[in-house]
């Protein structure tokens, strides 16, 4: 049969190593407070005799203190024993209060923890005197720690990353980047930006580089236009016309080149100019252009090569978190860091920044108060309920018992007192 732990079995859990000393403790104070009793027995039943044997009479005295010590030590030992068992195995009513009461202090504690330490008031005013944000600021902004708060939160991520399943991940960043890139038309937001480009004159810049590389590269490749030229040339003709207009035509095509390169107010450059001006609103209100826009973006994210990279993109961002995870000197962690330290630095220093800290605490903390004091409550109450009456029992006069033994104790020495005043007001009286 399978064994069941202590939790199975409804007992509460041990309390520790140090049982045995608490055990023997306790062991030692009942046999104390025993001797108390035993001693005002003896005394009691020596000085009875005595009398019978026709004793002085300050006897008297020393009996009434004894018979009403050893009162008072029965009555103490009736009432801590009655906590925890029937005295004596008779099942008195109002007695073995704590076995047959379990469940309804269990619901008493848990109302009381609830009414007394779970309250919003409570618990704002504690947060407000312990000032968590400023401890937090000065314990953080020092290196060491935020080394350690650094390297804890590098565990955390290694962990979160390592349970998460690779497959998982890609669908979720399918499902949230893929599918929202394509449901989202092209057309208009590129073509809004594109002309906000255009107004600002930012495409200047790459105009001027294209001017650029097409003179250089006329200037460069004066064989391959003069090839071009005598290629298209009639066959009839004689070569060295076709030379000569071969020469004529890329001269004209250095030049043209050149006063485009030079001239910013050309009007290629002008023509260039308006038909982006003109891309960019047909791409914003032109349904055709639009179309095309969404058929080329369907062909992008249908290319091979984008589809492996959306594919393997969760298996780089996870290799590259978890080596800078890993790494204490990777950037990473040196950002997190600086980080830490920096945001301790502020707590510490600026009391607008920390108040605000302290109000979101208490806030927080009175939120799960007021919408969750039933549920932590609660679990006191459960779990006191599951516990094994008998060993719950002897497991809280274990706890408790050693300093009730007092009571034995002070019960004699109280009750013997009284006795000695009241047989002494009473020898007065008579």
């Amino acid at each position: 049969m399978e064994q069941l732990t202590a939790r199975d079995r409804g007992v509460p859990p041990a309390p520790g190593p140090n049982e045995e000393a608490k055990r023997v403790a306790l062991v030692r104070m009942k046999l104390v407070a025993l001797g108390f009793l035993l001693g005002a027995t003896v005394i009691f039943v020596l000085t009875t005799i005595w009398q019978s044997a026709g004793a002085p009479g300050w006897v008297g005295y020393v009996k009434a203190a004894a018979e009403a010590g050893m009162v008072g030590a029965l009555a103490d030992w009736f009432a801590v024993t009655a906590l925890f068992r029937h005295p004596l195995g008779i099942k008195i009513p109002h007695t073995a209060i704590i076995p047959t009461r379990k469940s309804q202090l269990g619901s008493s504690l848990g109302e009381f923890v609830g009414s007394n330490f779970l309250s919003e008031q409570v618990v704002r005013d504690r947060l407000r005197r312990v000032g968590i944000a400023g401890r937090l600021g000065e314990w953080i902004a020092k290196p060491a720690n935020a080394d350690r708060v650094t390297a804890e939160l590098s565990t955390v991520v290694r962990g979160a990353i390592t349970v998460l399943r690779d497959e998982d991940v890609q669908a979720v960043m399918e499902q949230a980047v893929v599918r929202r890139v394509v449901g989202v038309p092209w057309g208009p937001p590129l073509g809004k930006l594109l002309s906000s480009v255009l107004q600002d004159g930012a495409h200047r810049r790459l105009v001027d580089l294209l001017c650029d590389r097409a003179y250089e590269w006329v200037k460069d490749n004066h064989q391959t236009v003069l090839g071009v030229v005598s290629d298209r040339a009639p066959t009839w003709s004689p070569r060295f016309v076709d030379a000569m207009v071969a020469d004529k035509v890329y001269g004209e095509v250095l030049s043209f080149a050149w006063l485009v390169k030079t001239d910013v107010e050309h009007p290629m450059r002008l023509a260039m100019d308006k038909f982006l001006l003109e891309f960019a609103h047909d791409m914003q209100t032109d349904p055709k252009t639009m179309e095309r826009a969404e058929q080329v973006k369907q062909q992008v994210l249908d290319h091979p090569d984008v589809q492996n990279v959306i594919g393997s993109a969760w298996t780089t961002a996870k290799r590259m978190l978890l080596d800078a995870a890993e790494d204490p000197s990777s950037e990473l962690r040196r950002r997190v860091r600086d980080g830490l330290v920096a945001l301790g630095g502020r707590l510490a220093s600026d009391d607008s920044m920390r108040g605000k800290v302290d109000d979101w605490l208490e806030s927080a903390a009175a939120y799960i108060v007021v919408n969750y004091r039933d549920e932590i409550t609660t679990l006191i109450t459960d779990t006191v309920e599951r516990w094994d009456a008998e060993e719950t029992s002897r497991k809280i006069e274990l706890q408790v018992g050693r300093d009730l033994q007092f009571i034995r104790i002070n019960g004699t020495v109280v009750g013997a007192l009284a006795g000695l005043v009241i047989y002494t007001v009473a020898q007065l009286i008579t």
